[in-house]
């Protein structure tokens, strides 16, 4: 194998099973036709998996299914990764992404400021679309998955059990990001977040 195929490897398995990259990570180990081959022979030779044209991941096994399926948050990260743009998943993605639902959504949608497009990623569809400054609160953050999580449970007659776990699986770090955040909520979402973040 060759050297840059073996720096390559290298780096992929410090990131552990279900990372997901472009080869622009990689640009510092040689040039892009060089990084492009040894992501090819990586792929022949079964240590990587090619997701989409410019994508690969580290793919996770199950006992049961083998191979599971790219890790969408990753995938969202390494598509967006040297953007400069501004994401946020929302809907059924960001509170299924938090434990708050089992619906697993056939087509994701995250809000951007950057450009919006459709990337299939086999059966699933991941659907950027623009959004303004006002809901890309906490974008790219845990806390900002939270505002889209309540915004898309609204009305549900299950929203104190959804803040009960909320307040009980939050880390610290996600507690102080929304109470910052608060201030800036609609006028109906401000007292659940200012539930979940209170001791």
């Amino acid at each position: 194998m060759q050297t840059i195929d073996n720096s390559i490897l290298s780096r992929i398995c410090g990131s552990g099973a279900g990372s997901v990259f472009s080869p622009n990570r990689f640009l510092d180990l040689g040039s892009r036709s060089a990084v492009g081959v040894a992501l090819h022979r990586l792929v022949k030779a079964g240590k990587i998996r090619r997701i989409r044209r410019g994508l690969y991941d580290s793919p996770r096994s199950n006992p049961i299914i083998g191979q599971t399926a790219p890790d969408i948050m990753a995938t969202v990260r390494a598509l967006m990764d040297g953007s400069h743009a501004q994401w946020q998943f929302t809907g059924a993605y960001a509170a299924n992404a938090l434990g708050l639902s089992d619906q697993v959504p056939a087509k994701v949608i995250i809000l951007t400021d950057g450009v919006p497009r459709r990337v299939a990623l086999g059966k699933l569809m991941l659907v950027f679309r623009r959004a303004a400054p006002r809901n890309l609160l906490g974008a790219g953050t845990r806390a900002g998955l939270v505002i889209q999580a309540l915004r898309y449970l609204k009305g549900s007659p299950d929203m104190p059990k959804h803040i009960s776990k909320l307040k009980k699986d939050l880390d610290a770090r996600t507690k102080k990001d929304l109470a910052a955040l608060t201030p800036k909520l609609p006028a109906w979402m401000r007292p659940l977040a200012q539930e979940i973040t209170q001791s």
